[in-house]
């Protein structure tokens, strides 16, 4: 058996959280390189039949810690839960997903265990056999590597979209669930679960959309949006926006793309219109191919694209959508 690399997976209302899953690609990978094994963690209550759900993966062996205080997340409980599972389970790294409860109680685990965190990370790379951890500085202008020192466990978080869920490899066999025990007896949570309020349904997930045609300030009105509307049909696309065309209410809020939006990664992202601020780019940049449209040569839309054209969307996206409708009779 190969050292040991615990996955965090979070879980509300017994739904499995989609970036979890993306965790589990970067265990699954990482597993492979250095010949570890993964090893999925739930914390919660009642929560058996996620165990059954995560079994499913290509992992070797499911963990579940269950508590009255585990019910709903507080940083004081999951860390208390966390160090205890990593006390005994011994792992070479622990692997999260960078999310909102991530961010709230990692540090502090990584404290209580006099350990070092690289959160955020956008990948990974392999050098003379040791994994270097690549994360965003300086607004996101500057890719910075990092290595670990001294004794495990290493802990790291990577950035929603850093890896696909779609990627996630079942098990040729079920693995099995074990329950690991945890002494929540001691532990004083400094905060209360008072009422969980639901955000507004989104219309749609688009972090599930193959293709995305994403429009910016450049359209500037919402009646030429019709234009990029038909563009997206034709492609079989989703629309999306930047901040500004939301804030203006021209789409609603659900459609934009950024660091106070959805964060996606589809096959193709058209950006039309779009000069490219950082808050939008982190939430695009991991796209596979990224097709800018601006009339500005400078924009820093064009300094991540992989095609870029230069010119007025008012002339390219109608030849876009003849050229598209030609290829597709």
């Amino acid at each position: 058996m190969g050292e040991k690399i615990l996955v965090l997976l979070e879980q509300r209302d017994g739904v499995i959280n989609r970036t979890s899953w993306e965790a589990v690609v970067a265990g699954q990978r990482l597993g492979k390189e250095l010949n570890h094994d993964v090893f999925p963690v739930i914390l919660g209550q009642n929560i058996n039949n996620l165990g059954e759900e995560a079994a499913s993966k290509a992992v070797k062996e499911v963990l579940i810690a269950e508590d009255e205080q585990l019910k709903d997340y507080t940083p004081d409980g999951y860390t208390a839960a966390m160090k205890q599972i990593i006390e005994q389970e011994k792992p070479a790294y622990v692997l999260f997903s960078h999310t909102y409860m991530v961010r709230d109680f990692a540090p502090k685990l990584a404290a209580a265990l006099g350990k070092a965190l690289i959160s955020d990370c956008i990948k990974y790379k392999m050098e003379n056999g040791t994994p270097i951890f690549v994360r965003q500085t300086f607004q996101g202008k500057v890719n910075a590597d990092f290595s670990f020192v001294g004794e495990p466990p290493y802990l790291v978080s990577f950035q929603s979209g850093a890896f696909n869920a779609d990627d996630l490899q079942d098990g040729s066999a079920k693995a099995s669930v074990r329950k690991v025990g945890v002494d929540m007896s001691g532990v004083e949570s400094r905060t209360k679960v008072r009422e969980i309020v639901e955000g507004v349904k989104q219309e749609v997930d688009l972090t599930k959309a193959e293709r995305i045609v994403s429009v910016g300030r450049g359209i500037k009105k919402p009646e030429n949006l019709e234009l990029v509307r038909e563009l997206a049909k034709v492609l079989d696309a989703e629309i999306a926006a930047s901040r500004p065309v939301c804030d203006e209410g021209w789409l609603p809020l659900d459609r934009q793309i950024g660091s106070s939006g959805q964060t996606v990664a589809p096959k193709l992202y058209l950006a039309v219109g779009i000069s490219g601020a950082i808050q939008h780019i982190v939430g695009m940049k991991n796209s596979q191919t990224i097709v800018a449209i601006n009339k500005d040569p400078h924009a820093p839309i064009f300094d991540i694209a992989d095609y870029g054209v230069v010119g007025d969307l008012f002339e390219v996206v109608p030849a876009l959508i003849e050229a598209v409708k030609e290829v597709k009779q």
